[in-house]
């Protein structure tokens, strides 16, 4: 007989053994640690916070309803070693059995409009200049490009968090990932500060 508590992760309620519990509490705190360097560490461990809860719940749709070592072994062996985030890992990148899969959405970071077309081409992986061009060009030769633009525009669900942008782009999710992600946003807002 073992004891479970409760945990709130991510905003999700969930059940997990006492030894779940310490494994994933040593993983968050070096998560933490490794953040420190990072401006806006909160919002950061947030997304990988959120990115923890949804690969828990992906572990307890067959009728689980307690975490245990083996699922939280799991979700380590997914999300990879804390020191991914700064780049300081010099072990070999974890690939993960988990199916990889995209997820289509629309991109606020570079939109024009509505983001549609940005978040076509980051899916298809080509430059959004192609995509916006072949929109217009159906507009142009009639109201096809409009209806199938208001259509993606209701349909696709923006990306929010991280975890949205990466799997938009294909990538895994996973402190590397994230790492990389938050590197390149940071430089992205150094170099507009420059500019200025």
């Amino acid at each position: 007989m073992k004891k479970t508590m409760t945990v709130n992760l991510g905003g999700m309620v969930y059940h997990i053994d006492d030894d779940a519990y310490d494994k994933l509490k040593k993983y968050l705190d070096q998560v933490k640690d490794e953040l420190r360097s990072f401006q806006g560490s909160n919002e950061i461990y947030q997304d990988i916070e959120m990115r923890i809860a949804e690969l828990f719940g992906e572990k307890l749709k067959h009728n689980r309803q307690v975490i245990t070592s083996n699922e939280v072994e799991e979700v380590i062996g997914i999300m990879g070693n804390p020191e991914d985030i700064t780049g300081k890992s010099t072990e070999e990148e974890y690939t993960s059995k988990r199916r990889k899969y995209k997820r289509m959405h629309r991109d606020p970071d570079n939109r024009i409009i509505g983001g549609v077309c940005s978040g076509l081409a980051a899916y298809w992986r080509i430059d959004p200049t192609i995509v916006r061009l072949i929109f217009i060009l159906l507009a142009i030769f009639g109201m096809a490009g409009v209806l199938i633009y208001l259509i993606l525009w209701i349909v696709l669900p923006e990306a929010h968090t991280v975890a949205q942008k990466l799997e938009m782009r294909g990538e895994a999710v996973n402190l590397s990932n994230m790492g990389d992600f938050f590197r390149q946003e940071f430089e992205n807002v150094k170099r507009s500060f420059q500019k200025k």
